[in-house]
């Protein structure tokens, strides 16, 4: 049964608390990113080299994106309770084989299974659609999205702590800790948002054509995933440019990287602030429009001469920023494109905005070579940032045409 009520905290009766859906949409980050400090010690303990260890990121974020395919319309057939409870219960389960792996294997095998991690951040998100117009929706998710955002800038700092004193398995009992937390959350505050379709799984699949033929989803879903994308082609290529370009330490490049977290919470902070009230549209306009004119202004200063590493990292402020007030107020346009497909639009959006983040990482990789500066990065993220801007131009091209036609635009 669906539920309408307002939120009660510890009620599964009614929605569920804005604090529980910040966790929920931090878990996915909080995998990701609270290891990273402990891979060399990982590599030690498993008497295995570097780079297959490293792997427990590329298997974690390859197997994330194929399940988003699966998990919206598994949400939108069974309702957001059953499936989040289900992810979360195989995260936990995951969680505690990875503590005990005897071989790197079998922790690379666990890993793989913590992705199911997923169903937090992409139900997540439907729920805030379900809960909310459009406009609200992405005010919400903003505030949601700004709570999660914290998790990226202190999770490795964390991780790191935890390694240094109680060695690397510290961070997974961290992580199963939460997860057993969020488990509970879920359990007992999260009341049923969706409508369950009555369609068959496979006839639910087969509602991906109505969203894959829709511009509007197009429009929504590359502009958030090419705005994301502008920061992944960033984590590809920074560690580069910090110690080749301005040989940085790795201590204090982990310093520097704060500052597109700190743009990317502002940025939410913004879109929680402004998008029920300017709308979804604008607020992606202008977040593009902030991306672009930072890596324009990198450029010129890296062109006449003027570059270093306050400049560098200092303009990515404005890729987090940019960010922040983006792919909130995009991915509730995804959602609201097709209400009735909101799950399925989440999980089949953020494959999409993942599958781009992992394409511009790797290019960003590509083009940096020995004795390369920081112009190709810039000039990539400048490019990225530029496609974005024409993404969401379009959208509002197409609802002008929908709205001369005297058809509904959401």
């Amino acid at each position: 049964m669906t539920i309408s009520a307002p939120p009660r905290y510890l009620s599964n009766r009614s929605a569920p608390h804005l604090t529980t859906l910040i966790l929920l949409a931090g878990m996915t980050a909080m995998t990701m990113n609270i290891f990273l400090p402990s891979l060399p010690n990982m590599a030690e303990h498993f008497d295995a080299p570097y780079r297959i260890v490293q792997l427990s990121v590329a298997v974690f974020l390859a197997v994330n994106g194929v399940l988003q395919i699966f998990i919206g319309p598994l949400a939108d057939k069974f309702g957001r309770r059953p499936v989040i409870l289900a992810g979360m219960g195989i995260f936990c389960f995951a969680t505690l084989g990875s503590l005990f792996a005897p071989n790197v294997a079998t922790f690379l095998v666990f890993r793989m299974l913590q992705a199911t991690v997923a169903v937090a951040m992409v139900l997540s998100r439907a729920v805030v659609r379900d809960m909310n117009t459009p406009d609200k929706a992405a005010s919400m998710m903003g505030y949601v999205t700004m709570g999660m955002s914290i998790v990226p800038m202190i999770a490795p700092a964390i991780g790191g702590m935890l390694d240094q004193a109680f060695g690397w398995q510290s961070t997974f009992w961290v992580l199963l800790f939460f997860g057993v937390l969020v488990f509970g959350l879920v359990w007992f505050d999260l009341g049923e948002t969706g409508t369950p379709s009555g369609l068959t799984l496979i006839a639910q699949f087969g509602e991906y054509p109505e969203l894959l033929t829709s511009p509007r989803f197009w429009g929504y879903c590359l502009a958030s995933a090419l705005s994301s994308g502008a920061f992944f082609a960033f984590m590809g290529g920074a560690p580069f440019i910090a110690s080749e370009v301005y040989g940085m330490s790795p201590v204090t490049f982990g310093y520097f990287t704060a500052g597109p977290a700190v743009g990317y919470f502002m940025g939410n902070w913004l879109t929680g602030m402004a998008a029920a009230r300017i709308g979804v549209n604008r607020m992606i306009l202008a977040g593009t429009l902030v991306l672009v004119l930072g890596m324009a202004a990198s450029i010129s200063l890296s062109a006449a001469g003027l570059s270093n590493r306050f400049v560098f990292f200092g303009f990515m402020a404005f890729v987090g920023l940019g960010n922040g007030m983006i792919i909130p107020s995009a991915t509730t346009g995804m959602l609201s494109v097709r209400p009735h497909l909101a799950g399925t639009a989440s999980g089949l959006g953020g494959a999409i905005q993942i599958g781009f983040g992992a394409l511009l990482a790797a290019t960003a990789g590509a083009i940096l070579g020995p004795g390369s500066t920081e112009m190709p990065l810039l000039i990539l993220m400048l490019l990225t940032g530029c496609a974005g801007l024409a993404a969401i131009l379009l959208v509002a091209l197409r609802e002008r045409q929908l709205r001369r036609m005297g058809r509904p635009t959401s």
